[in-house]
């Protein structure tokens, strides 16, 4: 099939173009850059803006299938930014599908919608965990809205399914992990409680396998489409073990220092108000919605990803730590 992964120069986004290769697929990536690991894999590169409709509508010409993996992530910066992104650039991604009759679209969301402040979640499934109400972040706003429209889109001519991975990490990370480890080199990472609230993680090869089992499941009427899924590993652990597992895999400090939830969230507020007001470069190094995220449990049921589509993780979490492992140090030894 010819398959149009936007955003495929990501860190999840490179993991499912190298899968579509490897099954036979003509892959081409929307991207704003250009990266070289597309041109190894020999994905054709397409640079535009995802807020830019014609731009978006001639990348999905002739294509059979669209992985919608881009969007704006993060915790700060204008409504607006994420807005167009993660709002503006579905519409356009899901008008391009009916303008050249594409009938599989993949999108990729995240938990995050459903996060409600200090709600704590566990076990929670796609049928008792329902959207937030509000939201102390555009990440998460924008990304519900867009969510619900992709869901809403499904009919009889476009299937389409939202995967929810939740925390994704493991080797060739470029966002998490090396803030981690910058923090923890500075010494000024802190966990927010006690550090003993559960939290779920994903490798990042069973983040990329969800995707393509959907995919692969994804038709008109099938049990997948029009549903959004929770990805994980299945294996929920502290926040505590499991920060320091990451941070012990590259060598860098463990974190053992904490801060009350009450203080942090209080301090992200203060943050948020003084970057808005200067305004100051970058972002804050705490916000509300990162202390709620930080300070409460949030581990999710998988069963109906397993049932629906057949997604099990097949790397454990100490097998990635392996994986990371041999790779950070293969990377530093260069």
């Amino acid at each position: 099939m010819k398959i149009l992964v936007t955003g495929g120069g990501g860190f999840l986004g490179q993991a499912i173009c190298r899968r579509l290769v490897a099954r036979g697929h003509a892959v081409a990536s929307f991207n704003r850059g250009a990266y070289p690991e597309l041109d190894a894999l020999g994905v054709r590169q397409i640079r535009g803006d995802l807020a830019d409709a014609m731009a978006v509508r001639e990348a999905a010409r002739g294509m059979d299938a669209i992985f919608h993996n881009a969007a704006k992530a993060g915790g700060w910066g204008s409504y607006e930014s994420y807005r167009l992104a993660n709002v503006v650039g579905t519409d356009n991604v899901l008008a391009a599908c009916r303008a050249h009759g594409i009938g599989k679209l993949v999108y990729t969301s995240t938990p995050s919608v459903t996060h409600c402040a200090t709600r704590a979640v566990q076990g929670g499934n796609e049928v008792n965990t329902p959207y937030a109400e509000r939201f102390n972040a555009a990440y998460p706003a924008t990304k519900t809205i867009a969510e619900q429209v992709v869901l809403a889109a499904n009919d009889a001519n476009l299937a389409t399914v939202a995967l929810r991975p939740r925390l994704i990490w493991g080797p060739g990370d470029n966002h998490l992990l090396p803030r981690l480890v910058a923090r923890a080199h500075a010494g000024r990472l802190r966990l927010v409680g006690d550090g003993n609230n559960l939290i779920d993680t994903t490798y990042i090869d069973n983040a990329a396998q969800a995707h393509i089992d959907a995919f692969e499941h994804l038709a008109v009427g099938a049990a997948c489409a029009g549903k959004a899924y929770f990805i994980s590993n299945g294996d929920p652990r502290s926040l505590r073990e499991t920060i320091n597992a990451l941070l012990a895999a590259v060598g860098a400090p463990k974190v053992s220092g904490t801060i009350p939830f009450v203080l942090a969230y209080g301090l992200g507020a203060a943050l948020e108000a003084a970057y808005r007001m200067l305004p100051l470069r970058g972002e804050p190094p705490m916000t509300r919605f990162l202390a709620e995220q930080l300070a409460t449990a949030h581990w999710y049921d998988i069963r109906a990803a397993k049932l629906d589509f057949g997604y099990t993780p097949q790397v454990s979490f100490d097998e990635g730590l392996r994986r990371l492992r041999a790779a950070w140090a293969e990377h530093h030894a260069r």
